[in-house]
């Protein structure tokens, strides 16, 4: 019986360390995707929540009964929901009545003070955010 050239094992080659090199070249390029990935869902998080504050900050001061403490006091409480650090809530105009027409709330937060993983990056980056309400009035004073 003949042996083929192509039934004799050859020894494979050894390739121990390819597998180290090629974890050590992809890994950190993983870590900056992912990372980055972080950095922008919270910078997301932060607008969005900023929106949803003014806005409800807004609405608690046109009510009936609604002032200037209270809509600071709202748009305070729903940024502490996600943590945000040194919030500027500004509620235009400084004293509110029944007879205001309208109520803005501007909010201002600082992202390096804010951001999860390289807050260094957005150290000078504020995010500034506000939402204006008009009150609706009726004829029968309800």
């Amino acid at each position: 019986m003949k042996i083929r050239a192509s039934q004799i094992q050859r020894p494979k080659p050894r390739r121990s360390g390819v597998t180290t090199v090629e974890f050590a070249l992809v890994l950190p390029l993983a870590l900056f995707i992912v990372f980055g990935l972080v950095e922008f869902s919270r910078v997301n998080m932060i607008r969005n929540t900023m929106q949803n504050a003014a806005y409800e900050g807004a609405r608690a001061g046109i009510l009936r009964g609604g002032s200037v403490n209270k809509a600071k006091r709202e748009a305070k409480a729903i940024l502490a929901t996600i943590n945000i650090k040194n919030p500027r809530v500004r509620v235009t105009p400084d004293t509110i009545t029944n007879e205001t027409p309208e109520v803005e709330v501007k909010i201002t937060v600082q992202l390096g003070d804010n951001m999860w993983v390289t807050p260094k990056y957005f150290a000078n980056t504020r995010m500034v955010k506000s939402f204006t309400l008009t009150r609706e009035s009726s004829q029968s004073g309800f």
